[in-house]
């Protein structure tokens, strides 16, 4: 978020406080909703940062989705997607995660209208200042009770993660890694930067992007190819064998008669 952006925050669409909230009637409170832009200005988003941003957000995103497709836990994922706390201004985070919610597709999220906030959040930082990231949304996700916040510095290839302690707590505390891993409690999954990419793990298992799960499989069908194709040339040489067999054995009674 840039100083100008900071400066100028009183100017941007906020949603209703929670006490402006509460006032209103259903009708209202849809209205309200309805007219809050679902897209953020250039003014409060960061500078593009190319494709290592962007592809580390997606299959991201991509991994998380298939994984939670073949939960029963119902999760909404969302990338830069308006959010909208009670009262102030307005944010979109590269990930986030919102537990036991309806997965439908949504423009923005109004936490007053939803029913909650958002329980995890996860920014790719590759260049410029890290302040925005770093400090200022440490800061400020911690403030608004968002549990779980990690931090993919893709540049440094470095993980950070942060965890409200309580519920209650309005201040993070930094998770230490275990064997390279941060466990996230909110995904039940742990995250760890390996190879160059940010990986994510389910107790042993790791997570494949779509691509990588799609040339898994390509390369099984490749290999049962070629075993229908081995067992296929066993069989017709075990019908040669079994027919050149049968004739000798008709030879052999043809000479004794």
């Amino acid at each position: 978020m840039g100083r100008r952006a900071q400066e100028r925050g009183e100017a941007f669409p906020r949603a209703p406080t929670r006490e402006e909230w509460e006032a209103m009637g259903p009708e209202e409170r849809a209205r309200v909703v309805e007219s809050l832009p679902g897209e953020v200005t250039w003014d409060e988003m960061a500078m593009p940062e190319g494709d290592r941003h962007f592809w580390a957000k997606v299959r991201t995103l991509d991994v998380l989705m298939g994984y939670f497709r073949h939960q029963r836990r119902k999760v909404y994922l969302g990338a830069e997607l308006p959010v909208y706390y009670p009262g102030e201004r307005r944010f979109a985070p590269d990930l986030l995660a919102v537990l036991d919610v309806e997965s439908h597709e949504r423009d923005k999220w109004v936490v007053s209208h939803e029913g909650k906030g958002v329980d995890w959040i996860l920014e790719v930082h590759v260049g410029g200042d890290r302040k925005k990231d770093a400090e200022y949304n440490v800061e400020r996700y911690a403030r608004l009770g968002v549990p779980e916040y990690f931090i993919y510095d893709r540049a440094r290839q470095r993980l950070e993660a942060y965890r409200l302690p309580t519920p209650e707590a309005r201040q993070y505390t930094s998770m230490v890694p275990e064997r390279g891993r941060y466990r996230s409690e909110v995904l039940g999954l742990e995250l760890e930067v390996a190879e160059g990419k940010l990986r994510l793990w389910a107790g042993n298992a790791l997570l494949l992007e779509s691509e990588e799960l799609l040339a898994r499989m390509s390369e099984k069908l490749e290999e049962l190819r070629q075993r229908v194709e081995e067992e296929a040339r066993l069989r017709e040489a075990a019908e040669r064998r079994l027919a050149e067999l049968q004739a000798e054995v008709e030879r052999l009674r043809g000479g004794a008669r």
